[in-house]
């Protein structure tokens, strides 16, 4: 089987470089014999997939992308730009925002990960009003809450943009909410996540890698790069092959009484590696196919 071949992110002020918080992870792919090309990643944003992908060789094979995050919308252009170039995706625009955002995983993830009820913003891009936040946060009962998007959380921002004590508290839930959604301003994706809180023991967190349905790699967590707990998996594994797509991630944290649950599902194509993993092992086992 022919090495993988990647677009990296390319570097704003040298174009045919990868970016640099990607070049050693794109050395990396070299060594492995894979083939790099890069893609400019803010043109993509801009909505010029055609130029952003305009240094990708013509007929050149299928592609992982490697590098920042990208709306799903955007990345459906970006499958669109490269199809008109012969090219394509290995990650299709589909499974990209299916593993990508919380309403895509949830339900096949239901069993194994917080309750959460979630909605689209109103049309004028504000939050919404307390009234609607009450109706939202319904059905997770009593009890505290976590204010979030669909891909991201401020949880360095705890008390003032994600912990809610208690959701049926409007008041506060609205306050936390609507700083929330200032502080994410053009950053928010998707919409608002409300997910019931359940304590987790500190320093719990790993990134399981899965490649095909199978667990290829399991690292800590980038924001504790020095702790890499060891969690079952089976119960996850059944899910994410259920989920179907081909290169995802799964954050796992390990709560009080014991159990492992999953905090975040994630497209490994935009997934974070912790501090000192240049990636060689996880490289190593994508395929082309």
């Amino acid at each position: 089987m022919a090495p993988a071949a990647f677009l990296f992110c390319s570097d704003p002020l040298r174009p045919g470089r990868p970016d640099p918080h990607f070049a050693r992870e794109a050395a990396v792919a070299r060594r492995a014999g894979a083939r790099v090309v890069t893609v400019d990643h803010d043109a993509l944003l801009d909505g010029d997939a055609e130029s952003a992908v305009g240094r990708v060789p013509r007929d050149s094979g299928p592609y992982w992308y490697r590098g920042w995050m990208v709306p799903p919308a955007r990345y459906a252009e970006a499958e669109k730009a490269l199809a008109a170039r012969g090219c394509s995706l290995l990650t299709s625009a589909s499974a990209y925002h299916l593993a990508h955002e919380l309403p895509g995983w949830y339900v096949t993830f239901t069993a194994l990960t917080p309750r959460s009820v979630w909605c689209a913003l109103p049309e004028t891009g504000g939050p919404p009003d307390p009234a609607s936040l009450s109706r939202l946060a319904a059905p997770l009962g009593t009890g505290p809450g976590i204010v979030k998007d669909f891909v991201k959380s401020r949880k360095h921002e705890w008390h003032e943009a994600c912990f809610v004590p208690e959701l049926s508290d409007t008041d506060r839930l609205a306050r936390v909410v609507n700083r929330f959604v200032e502080l994410q301003g053009d950053f928010l994706a998707g919409g608002l996540v409300l997910r019931a809180y359940e304590p987790f023991v500190t320093g719990g967190e790993a990134r399981v890698w899965w490649v095909d349905g199978e667990p290829v790699r399991v690292t800590a967590h980038p924001d504790t790069p020095s702790r890499v707990p060891a969690p079952g998996l089976d119960a996850i594994g059944a899910a994410v092959r259920r989920l179907g797509c081909r290169w995802v991630t799964t954050d796992l944290a390990l709560r009080e009484d014991g159990v492992w649950r999953v905090v975040e599902v994630g497209d490994g194509q935009v997934s974070g590696l912790p501090a000192g993993d240049d990636g060689e092992a996880l490289f190593g086992a994508l395929p082309t196919v």
